[in-house]
C-alpha cells in the first residue's frame, strides 16, 4: 500500500499527465468555504436551530410537501441557504482546479451534486457544469404548471433564523402565479423539472468521447447518496479515466487508482504544491 506521500506524488503525476480534468463534487467540496453538508440529523440541526426545536427533520422540510403545507417554513429554509449561498465565497481550491485545467488540452468539465452555484461563482463555465441535483438559484413552479424553469436572481429572501421562516413574500410562477420552489431535487419529489441538469449532461457526455486522457478528481462526495461516486465510477469504466478520490471518511477506490484522506481545499493544496 502506498503511503500518503507517495499517493500524492502520484496523484500529481495523473495531473501532469491528463489531457482533460472530469470534477466531481460532493457536499465535501463546499464544507472548506464554510457550507454546512447536513452529515445527519446532527449536522443539519447544529445548521438549523429552529427545525430542531419543532422535530423537524432534513427529510421533511427538504421536500416538495412542505411547500404545500407549511410555505413559509420552507422557503424559510430555502431562502437562508440561498442568501447563504450568494454571500459565501468559494474556496481556494476552486482556483486550484481552474489552473490544473488551463493547461490541459481539453480543458476541464463538472459534475456536482451541489447546488450552490459554487463552480460558476468561481469562474467556470456554466455551459460545463453539470448539476445533478439542481440549482437553488433557479427556480420552477411548484405545481408545476410547465416545464419553465428561471433564475432566482430577482427574490430577496427576509428569513427570521430563530424560527425559521420566510418574512417577506415568496416568490411565484410567472405563468400561473402558483407557489415557486427550488429547481432542486428533493426526497420523494416527482415534480423536480430536470430539464437543465438532462441538457448538461447531454454536453458532458459529448466532451468526454473526446478526452484521449482523462483524468477525474472527485472531492467530498461521498456514498449515502452515490450520484457523484456513480459518474465517476462510470468514467473509469467508460473512458479509461483514472481517479484521485479526496475525500477524510470514505477515500477508498479501486487498485491503481489514488485515495486521498483529507479536505478537499488540504487534498488540492498539497498535490498542487509537488506540481
Amino acid at each position: 500500500m502506498e503511503s500518503q506521500a507517495q499517493q500524492l506524488e502520484h496523484a500529481a503525476e495523473l495531473v501532469a499527465q491528463a489531457d482533460g480534468l472530469l470534477i466531481g463534487a460532493g457536499a465535501g467540496m463546499g464544507v472548506d468555504s464554510g457550507l454546512p453538508d447536513f452529515r445527519g440529523s446532527t449536522g443539519f440541526w447544529q445548521a438549523y436551530p429552529a427545525l430542531q426545536r419543532s422535530g423537524i427533520a432534513f427529510t421533511e422540510i427538504a421536500n416538495p410537501a412542505a411547500f404545500a403545507t407549511h410555505p413559509a417554513l420552507a422557503w424559510g429554509f430555502y431562502g437562508h441557504r440561498l442568501a447563504l449561498y450568494r454571500r459565501t465565497a468559494p474556496h481556494a481550491g476552486f482556483q486550484v482546479l481552474r489552473q490544473w485545467a488551463s493547461r490541459m488540452p481539453m480543458g476541464a468539465r463538472v459534475f456536482t451534486s451541489n447546488v450552490d452555484g459554487h463552480f460558476q461563482a468561481a469562474g467556470f463555465a456554466p455551459d460545463g457544469v453539470v448539476e445533478c441535483h439542481g440549482s437553488i438559484h433557479h427556480l420552477q413552479c411548484s405545481v408545476p404548471c410547465g416545464t419553465q424553469v428561471w433564475p432566482a436572481d430577482g427574490f430577496a429572501p427576509d428569513v427570521d433564523e430563530t424560527q425559521c421562516l420566510l418574512r417577506n413574500a415568496p416568490p411565484r410562477c410567472p405563468h400561473c402565479g402558483a407557489l415557486a420552489r427550488p429547481n432542486i431535487l428533493m426526497f420523494g419529489d416527482w415534480n423536480w423539472i430536470e430539464s437543465m441538469s438532462v441538457a448538461a449532461e447531454r454536453r458532458l457526455d459529448r466532451w468526454l468521447a473526446e478526452v484521449p486522457r482523462l483524468l477525474v478528481v472527485e472531492l467530498g462526495a461521498g456514498t449515502a447518496i452515490p450520484s457523484v461516486r456513480q459518474r465517476s465510477h462510470h468514467a473509469m469504466q467508460a473512458h479509461g479515466a483514472a481517479l484521485v478520490r479526496i475525500n477524510p471518511r470514505e477515500a477508498q477506490t479501486p487498485a491503481g487508482h489514488v485515495g486521498l484522506a483529507l479536505g478537499a481545499l488540504a487534498g488540492l493544496l498539497a498535490i498542487d504544491a509537488l506540481l
